[in-house]
């Protein structure tokens, strides 16, 4: 299957190990030198309405890809934690 970028922005990334949807990818990490793709970047999420920043950018190999679909992106993700753990901020730490 032959895809565009524009097409890959329409599919869903999703982790098979925690079945997790990651979310969509924003940015292709191309190798210039021998014009293959790295990588697949999801940007991170905005927290509340991008006043307290973002979550950091998931990158993710293409050893890490699974099968690219129709609809969507299946990838197996190792590293858990930036996918379900996020930084939660308190009043005191905004104050600081």
């Amino acid at each position: 299957m032959i895809c565009s970028l524009s097409d890959l922005r329409n599919k869903e990334v999703i982790n098979i190990k925690t079945g997790l949807k990651i979310g969509y990818v924003d940015d292709v990490e191309i190798n210039t030198s021998d014009a293959t793709v790295i990588a697949f970047i999801v940007y991170g999420r905005p927290r509340f309405m991008g006043m307290l920043g973002k979550d950091d950018d998931i990158v993710i190999k293409c050893s890490s890809i699974e099968l690219v679909g129709e609809d969507t992106i299946l990838v197996n993700l190792q590293e858990e934690t930036t996918l379900t753990k996020s930084r939660r901020f308190t009043v005191e730490n905004l104050l600081k």
